[in-house]
């Protein structure tokens, strides 16, 4: 028996709204503080992952910010050389103000306001819940273009994206504000089903998880945001039901090799990428979604 209407529209509906803005805007006010020690800087905030693009459910608690330095790195790969020389005559000198002085100076600020709640992670610094503010993870980075073209400084094309170090050293490069466009885009393109479509798989996966039928870590958001964002628009309509069905035999029989993150800039599945998703993790996801729908 498949999931019935009534129940995909519970998970349809978006989790807390008012109590993320309002952690958001707090968090936010700080960070932006002109008694912060980087307040000479020129920086921007902003946020990403559920609460950015509506797809966030109401177990989901954490709400991501990024604080990025205008400084950035960069990838001319894809430029010809002439334009790699021209890139070079403008920008050839060192940054005074790096990655690690900014971070240094983020999580000084941060456990001066709160302090007692301050966790430093892998990959972000945590904010621990008190009373109505919700928990939050601070990525501290800078920016990253990977270039189309350059030619001068007012003509030039690149993706934007961020650029950081976890805390083993490792260089992370994603791009939360394409990922972003590149929903809302595919959102609108599918007459509004898709951010609803990804609430019911971020909530199935959640039920299958308290079932004991799929592990606890395994389909981060993020990964199922991109997964969905390569079902074929016209799997999109009609009701939760023919949308879901549609949606997982597409995604079963589909050759998910060649699936991209919805940011485009890196393949969906791939075994040795911090930022892409294991083929057999995606599996496992899929074949439990199935066993649920199926044995409902």
């Amino acid at each position: 028996m498949a999931i019935p209407e009534d129940q995909l529209s519970i998970w349809a509906n978006q989790g807390a709204i008012t109590t993320s803005k309002t952690t958001y805007d707090q968090i936010k006010a700080i960070l932006k503080s002109e008694h912060s020690p980087y307040s000479d800087k020129n920086f921007d905030v902003f946020l990403q992952g559920s609460y950015r693009n509506d797809t966030n459910v109401y177990l989901e608690s954490d709400v991501d910010i990024i604080i990025q330095l205008s400084a950035f790195h960069y990838n001319l790969n894809e430029i010809p050389i002439e334009q790699k020389a021209a890139f070079s005559q403008v920008f050839n000198g060192g940054v005074p103000y790096d990655l690690p002085d900014f971070k240094r100076d983020v999580l000084a600020h941060l456990q001066e306001r709160f302090p007692g709640y301050i966790v430093q992670g892998e990959k972000a610094i945590n904010i621990l819940a008190d009373g109505n503010r919700r928990s939050a993870d601070i990525i501290v980075c800078l920016g990253y273009r990977n270039y189309k073209y350059f030619y001068s400084v007012g003509q030039q094309d690149y993706y934007p994206g961020i650029w950081f170090r976890d805390s083993d050293g490792i260089n992370i490069i994603n791009y939360p504000k394409l990922h972003s466009e590149n929903l809302t885009a595919k959102h609108q393109g599918t007459n509004s089903w898709l951010k609803p479509t990804i609430r019911i798989f971020k909530n199935m996966r959640n039920k299958m998880i308290a079932d004991g039928i799929f592990e606890d870590g395994n389909a981060p958001s993020y990964f199922v945001e991109g997964m969905l964002w390569n079902v074929p628009n016209d799997k999109f309509g009609i009701s939760y039901r023919h949308t879901v069905a549609n949606a997982l035999n597409w995604l079963c029989t589909a050759d998910r090799s060649n699936f991209l993150c919805a940011n485009e800039q890196y393949k969906l599945l791939h075994s040795d990428s911090s930022v892409t998703w294991r083929a057999e993790k995606c599996t496992a996801f899929l074949d439990a979604a199935c066993d649920l729908w199926n044995h409902w």
